[in-house]
């Protein structure tokens, strides 16, 4: 269910909300690459996913929005973003390929790289921020809600659900301190207690379609 037509206000603050998003994942993802995390660039990559989600779940919701003309306006190349991607395929390092479900309905998975669908989401986001930095946030969020449905928001779900997977075997998968005297105590008390005692452990101008 799509929300009521929004005023004009009420769409200028949304497109400094979305700019505000994007300009943070971003710098975010930028940082992340030239190795800034400390050792924390997972984490710190799906924080920055699922902010950016939360900023396309919001234009998703919304009626479809308009623009005056029927071609985007020039704003020049796209940024070339290709060393960017390179710093981030080195610091995933072997968790950068993953199997992404691109149509939760059918069961097929492709391989893909995290790094490679981070420069892509980027490179998607930066078009409508440089629409809403010369001044057209009708253009800015008419692009980012068609961008999110049609390419970066698929590109987020899956990039999100493989850095939430790495992030969750590496808190779940620990062997638990003391596990093996644990197991030893569990024993002991088997031997006493009826039925004994189980343990368990916690195993980033064109035409209008």
């Amino acid at each position: 269910m799509t929300e009521a037509v929004m005023s004009d206000q009420e769409r200028e603050e949304l497109a400094q909300q979305v700019a505000d998003a994007v300009e943070v994942y971003l710098l975010g993802l930028q940082a992340i690459s030239r190795g800034e995390a400390a050792g924390a660039a997972v984490p710190l990559l799906l924080l920055e996913v699922s902010q950016l989600l939360l900023a396309g779940a919001r234009l998703g919701v919304q009626v479809d929005f308009e623009t005056v003309t029927r071609y985007q306006p020039d704003i020049g190349p796209d940024p070339d973003l290709d060393a960017m991607r390179l710093r981030l395929a080195a610091v995933l390092g072997d968790i950068d390929t993953y199997a992404h479900n691109f149509e939760p309905y059918d069961p097929a998975t492709l391989p893909s790289q995290i790094s490679d669908d981070l420069t892509i989401i980027a490179t998607d986001v930066a078009v409508g921020l440089r629409h809403f930095r010369n001044g057209d946030a009708s253009e800015a969020l008419w692009w980012w809600q068609y961008s999110y449905l049609a390419s970066w928001g698929t590109s987020a779900c899956g990039v999100l659900s493989a850095l939430h997977s790495v992030v969750a075997h590496d808190r779940l998968d620990r062997d638990i301190e003391g596990e093996v005297e644990l197991i030893e105590a569990a024993d002991e008390l088997g031997d006493v207690l009826p039925g004994g005692l189980e343990g368990t452990a916690l195993d980033a101008g064109t035409p209008r379609s």
